[in-house]
């Protein structure tokens, strides 16, 4: 980008100049190139990123908590039911939008112009607050792991060395950050790949017991165990309390909505990552939690013993408990503890990005103070990066506190936020629908339609709100006052910033009739030229003739 976009007159925005001027109450700002982040990540990057970048510590140390709660039928139910019927058409209806218009700011911006700017101050404070949380649970997480060898060091210390190598790769160019989660991606894939492959293996006999063990874990009432009362009621609470999990650790389209602005070739990189997040569910959490209660006894007595009394490392782990089960407890148990460690290094720098980009969105249009709008030279949003990297210094409470018990307290705190915020999405999509209807968009003109409507995103909106209200429902009897409050903080948190923008800015609802669908697209259209003259399949075509051997291959199979 070396010269200044055209604005058409659809825009209804202006250029502003300096970070000291005036930026519009309501609606985005196209802004000038040294407050621009770069579209520097490649779809090879995005692509691994969307599969990989939520895959943290949750899926191999604290899955081991809900699996002993609940059984291994009711873990593969939870992730089943959750990602199939609500994360996936999330990322499909967020994909349409976002790939329309692919602006800095996303879903935010779009909230803001099709349903009300209170819900999208709202949405992106709250999403600010959870991802900001989900940095504290992944440096929490590395110091428990880390602990698995040593002991005799306060965790703070590798909270602080988490915290530091986090930030030099946020503070780097976009692109060397995406290189770096392209490899800490690769890694994690080849984790749950590795430990799946260690399942089968050892439940067909080869083991050093020789024992074929195959599906006896799910004998003698184990497959699905009541959670909080007995009988069927039990079991449905089991599924449930899988379901809540599942929250935490799927993860949404939010990487796709918030780095939109930073990548290449955007209409069509977007739909594509945004199709791929199936194969994270399946692939990796619904198949991963198949096979870790394939390896792992749901009562096993070591993972019990660990977590009622927070032992350090992966000795909490599900999979290093099964492993170590079945008769193997040399080397394996090492290498699967420093895979996990790089997991949750690599889900603290993704999130890292996340929230600095949340903060430099909502300072763009108005909604933060104005000095996160700062960049330097590179496009990296210094300012925001450095003022996630002070709130997350709150993980140094593991410095007095069980790192594991500190871990619980941020998962129960970002969860809510999560499904606070993903529930808001489908409003946002069931607005932009009405709009194109009123406004006579065709719906088949845009560059990617999402296969699903009106009425599955009415029911994932529905079903958003029942899981958010009975997310804590286990803090009632007997009454849990810690638990109450971080399982609902969230929700109230998300309340409280919609009623503060509304009182404070008096926004009104828009009406869908005259939503602004095509502000700032010029701009995009002229910036996004680039990859679209000649066609896309020309495009691709010439792009493909360019690539290695290697990445070819990797674009074939995704």
């Amino acid at each position: 980008m070396d010269q200044k976009l055209p604005i058409d007159n659809h825009d209804a925005e202006k250029v502003i100049s300096p970070v000291d001027s005036p930026i519009p109450e309501n609606g985005s700002v196209i802004l000038p190139q040294t407050l621009q982040t770069k579209r520097g990540l490649s779809p090879r990057h995005v692509q691994l990123m969307a599969i990989a970048s939520s895959i943290g510590i949750g899926l191999f140390v604290g899955i081991g908590g809900v699996l002993s709660k609940a059984g291994p039928i009711s873990l593969i139910l939870g992730y089943l039911i959750y990602g199939l019927g609500y994360i996936w058409p999330l990322a499909l209806c967020t994909g349409e939008m976002v790939a329309w218009l692919p602006i800095r700011g996303s879903i935010y911006e779009l909230a803001n112009r099709y349903v009300d700017p209170a819900l999208g101050f709202a949405m992106g404070w709250t999403y600010f607050f959870a991802s900001v949380m989900l940095v504290c649970t992944e440096y929490s997480a590395v110091a428990t792991v880390i602990q698995y060898w040593n002991t005799d060091v306060n965790p703070a210390v590798w909270v602080a060395l988490a915290m530091a190598v986090c930030f030099f790769l946020n503070m780097v160019a976009v692109k060397w950050y995406g290189e770096a989660e392209f490899v800490f991606g690769s890694s994690k894939v080849l984790l749950i790949i590795g430990l799946i492959m260690v399942t089968f293996i050892t439940m067909v006999g080869g083991n050093p017991h020789h024992d074929t063990y195959g599906f006896r874990n799910w004998t003698k009432g184990q497959a699905m165990r009541p959670y909080y009362t007995d009988g069927d009621t039990g079991r449905f609470l089991g599924i449930f309390a899988c379901i809540r999990y599942a929250v935490f650790t799927l993860g949404g389209p939010d990487f796709i909505a918030l780095s939109a602005g930073e990548i290449q070739n955007p209409r069509h990189t977007v739909p594509r990552v945004a199709r791929l997040i199936i194969y994270r569910i399946l692939g990796f959490y619904v198949i991963g939690a198949l096979a870790v209660g394939i390896l792992c006894p749901s009562r096993l007595p070591e993972l019990l013993s660990a977590i009622k009394n927070s032992e350090p490392g992966a000795g909490a782990s599900p999979w290093v408990a099964g492993i170590r089960n079945v008769g193997i407890v040399k080397f394996l148990p090492d290498l699967i503890n420093f895979l996990i460690m790089t997991s949750g290094w690599s889900c603290g720098n993704a999130f890292l990005y996340s929230s600095s980009r949340t903060l430099y969105s909502l300072a763009q249009d108005g909604q933060a103070p104005k000095i996160f709008l700062r960049v330097n030279r590179l496009g990296i949003p210094w300012v925001a990066v450095s003022a996630v990297t002070l709130i997350s210094c709150i993980t140094f409470l593991v410095s007095s506190n069980s790192a594991l018990e500190v871990f619980n307290w941020f998962v129960d705190l970002t969860t809510c936020g999560l499904i606070v915020n993903q529930t808001a999405y489908f409003a946002v999509f069931i607005c932009w629908m009405r709009a194109l209807d009123k406004q006579g968009v065709s719906r088949d003109s845009l560059p990617y339609r999402a296969p699903f409507g009106p009425i599955v995103a009415w029911i994932c909106l529905v079903a958003g709100v029942v899981i958010t209200l009975f997310l804590g429902f286990d803090n009632f009897q007997p009454w849990d006052l810690r638990g109450f409050i971080t399982s609902y903080f969230g929700l109230l948190w998300g309340v409280l910033m919609f009623i503060l923008w509304k009182v404070v800015k008096k926004t009104k609802m828009a009406d869908t009739a005259t939503a602004d669908v095509y502000g700032g697209k010029a701009a995009i259209d002229a910036e996004c030229s680039h990859w679209e003259n000649g066609g896309l399949e020309e495009n691709e075509r010439m792009r493909l003739a360019q690539m290695g051997f290697v990445n070819r291959m990797w674009h074939k199979i995704w």
